[in-house]
């Protein structure tokens, strides 16, 4: 009879311990995602850029050159190109690019765009200030649209070891297609004469 209990006991420990470690990596697998990307954008790691309401408001007289990279997920139908593919700033300037995209088909698309930068030692030191990569993006039929981000370099990056010789930073944009939300309402079409 003792050991009936002894097994009942080690059952109860084992199943206990068993649907904690469960709990414990149901939990840690939501919050997987969030931490990740705070971590990304704490430290840069994977070329996850910054975002900031305005530059430092130091401006170098080093310059970067700043390449410009677009590509859309397989099976995603609009074309999608940097109107610049280069452009060369002074660090801590603003600056200033436009991606073009064009739905070349007879429905309204949505999509969301996915970035990085290289190498990812810049990432951190790369900050935007504006993107359209902040926003869904729907484009009616056949239209063709300018999209604008507003960036910087970091000063910073010159005291960075890791970063400091880097002379040429790569923003890449891929689009993703996205679901069209339900409250959407397209713009009218513009007035002619």
């Amino acid at each position: 009879m003792i050991t009936f209990w002894n097994r009942l006991t080690g059952i109860q420990k084992t199943t206990v311990q068993t649907v904690s470690v469960v709990l414990f990596m149901g939990a840690m697998g939501w919050a997987a995602v969030p931490l990740y990307d705070l971590f990304c954008r704490v430290t840069g790691y994977g070329g996850t850029t910054n975002t900031a309401t305005a530059s430092t408001g130091v401006v170098l007289d080093q310059t970067m050159r700043v390449r410009f990279d677009a590509s859309v997920a397989r099976d995603f139908p609009w074309s999608f190109k940097p109107v610049d593919r280069v452009s060369e700033i002074r660090i801590g300037e603003v600056g200033l690019a436009f991606y073009e995209a064009h739905n070349p088909t007879d429905t309204p698309i949505a999509g969301t765009a996915s970035y990085n930068v290289s190498p990812f030692e810049a990432g951190r030191y790369f900050t935007k200030i504006d993107c359209f990569c902040f926003e869904l993006q729907v484009l009616q039929p056949g239209e063709t649209v300018l999209m604008p981000v507003t960036y910087f370099v970091d000063p910073e990056i010159l005291d960075d070891r890791d970063a400091h010789g880097t002379h040429t930073i790569t923003l890449s944009y891929t689009f993703h297609a996205t679901d069209i939300p339900a409250d959407y309402v397209a713009p009218e079409p513009a007035m002619t004469n």
